[in-house]
């Protein structure tokens, strides 16, 4: 089982704020803006709450517009639209970075672990607030394990309304499908979301938020857009460039990656 480090989410150039650790330690990723796409922040809740609100409150002079659409992508948690009694969890590729996780040999079973840029949260009052000096990290918010992989014009028919059906004219378009659980433990969905725990979270203390602290034993692995160059004296430094980090299949890892389960 390969694990795959998948950056997702708002960032300094798509959103332009993190996405909130909510008071109660939801990790709600906010998908990144996007025109040709047809899913508006107004139409995605959380707990009776739309995205754009929830964005809205974090940052008042926000960027994104009440008419903005989002790249709902990867798609992991459910109550976040109406749903096909057929659907599971999904997350579409496109282009060279499709055909990076081709050259790397991701398969059936290997597993998607969704990180992002976050900052905790708190009420203050009614109104959601980012708490005051609190750090931006990277956190692993969600996972997917292969069950099926797509290729254009051969999805599903409850994927309709996602994002990379759309793209059907985009080179190398692919959407992968949730398995129904997970191969270490059938007790879990195939997909799903993770609740903040600081061993999810990649960042060192005390450090920006691409500098991150893993096992010495990630050392012994290669990891795509990576070297061993990445690895410094008090840090690894995650590459700025490249959407998924594929890591060589070992035993440690996949100990490492199926632990994160247990928080």
């Amino acid at each position: 089982m390969k694990i795959i480090l998948s950056r997702k989410g708002f960032d300094s150039s798509y959103g332009g704020q993190p996405s909130p650790i909510l008071p109660d330690n939801t990790l709600l990723s906010l998908p990144i803006p996007a025109k040709i796409d047809n899913i508006k922040f107004t139409d995605l809740k959380h707990n009776g709450c739309t995205y754009y609100d929830i964005i809205k409150q974090l940052k008042p002079k926000t960027k994104i517009k009440t008419g903005y659409n989002s790249h709902l992508d990867p798609d992991i948690r459910h109550e976040t639209l109406k749903r096909h009694k057929n659907w599971k969890g999904l997350f579409g590729q496109v282009k060279s970075a499709q055909r990076h996780l081709e050259n790397q040999g991701v398969k059936k079973g290997d597993l998607f672990l969704f990180f992002g840029w976050f900052k905790q949260t708190e009420f203050i009052g009614n109104t959601l607030r980012y708490v005051k000096n609190a750090p931006d990290v990277h956190v692993i918010f969600g996972y997917l394990q292969i069950g099926d992989i797509y290729k254009t014009n051969q999805f599903p028919e409850y994927a309709a309304y996602h994002p990379h059906v759309y793209r059907n004219n985009v080179k190398n378009n692919c959407i992968y499908e949730a398995s129904e659980q997970l191969s270490f433990n059938r007790k879990k969905a195939g997909y799903g979301t993770f609740k903040y725990n600081p061993s999810l979270v990649l960042t060192k203390p005390g450090f920006t938020r691409s500098r991150w602290e893993l096992p010495d034993f990630f050392k012994n692995v290669k990891i795509s857009y990576h070297s061993n160059k990445s690895f410094k004296n008090d840090y690894f430094d995650s590459a700025k460039i490249g959407q998924e980090f594929v890591i060589e299949e070992s035993n440690e890892i996949t100990n490492w990656a199926m632990s994160l389960f247990d928080c």
